[in-house]
């Protein structure tokens, strides 16, 4: 994350996708490692790069390219996975894990590029990750000190309600210092209305992310960031926060 702000702040449009890019394509090798392990090594590589593929269709804006690209892909596996039979009674768990990942990472993430490419894209960009960190700061402290109720603890045993609303606090605050710093086109009600959306929003991703790793039996999604897991356990609440901020940024303010 700090690297994205960063390139936030002083990287062009340009620069910023081709990072993106390279973030979309480790995650995608490490959605499909998590879910599948070893097996499956071609059909892994290949939906990385046509998740990848992405990025550049919506910088360049041919829109008119997604629908081939995603008709492509799935011909493509599902004859991979007619003629590279696996374990037949798998196949729908193996396949449908990989078109999930071309969904759920592609299309979520790549939020990022049509907001980035807004009038004050990169202010909305600064705003939801000063939310997310805010949200995961206040609910990690407010859990860790008074949480006592289990907030669903088939999913994340360790999250408590306390917590959530501890992080749903700090959302809000969160709001209002981009309100008052450099997001001044937010009213008062609108700073407290998308801070709880976002920090519900951020929350939701989370538990996405880990309802995930539990059917996978891991304890991280991967291992590329020492310390601090994987790629997916950085990106999991802002998976779901970008495109809603994009949608509100683009139809709330004109973009």
């Amino acid at each position: 994350m700090p690297l994205l702000i960063l390139l936030l702040g002083y990287a062009n449009p340009a620069v910023f996708s081709i990072f993106l890019a390279l973030v979309l394509f480790l995650s995608l090798i490490e959605f499909n490692r998590m879910g599948l392990g070893a097996e499956h090594r071609l059909e892994q590589w290949l939906a990385a790069i046509f998740g990848t593929a992405v990025i550049p269709i919506l910088f360049y804006n041919n829109l008119e390219l997604l629908f081939p690209l995603i008709t492509g892909a799935m011909l493509i596996f599902s004859l991979l996975f007619l003629f590279r039979l696996p374990l037949i009674t798998e196949v729908h768990h193996r396949l449908g894990w990989i078109i999930l990942g071309l969904v759920y990472l592609p299309f979520l993430l790549g939020h990022l590029i049509p907001l980035r490419l807004l009038t004050d894209g990169r202010q909305w960009i600064f705003m939801t990750l000063l939310v997310i960190m805010s949200c995961d700061t206040c609910a990690y402290f407010v859990g860790s000190k008074i949480g006592k109720r289990k907030l669903y603890p088939a999913v994340s045993p360790n999250k408590s309600i306390e917590g959530g609303i501890g992080g749903l606090i700090g959302s809000v605050l969160a709001v209002m210092v981009a309100k008052f710093t450099f997001l001044p086109v937010l009213g008062f009600i609108d700073a407290v209305l998308i801070g709880l959306f976002l920090g519900g929003m951020g929350q939701l991703g989370d538990l996405f992310e880990s309802l995930l790793k539990r059917a996978c039996q891991v304890k991280d999604s991967g291992t590329i960031i020492p310390g601090h897991g994987g790629m997916l356990d950085r990106l999991d609440s802002l998976l779901f926060a970008f495109p809603v901020v994009y949608y509100i940024a683009r139809y709330g303010y004109g973009g």
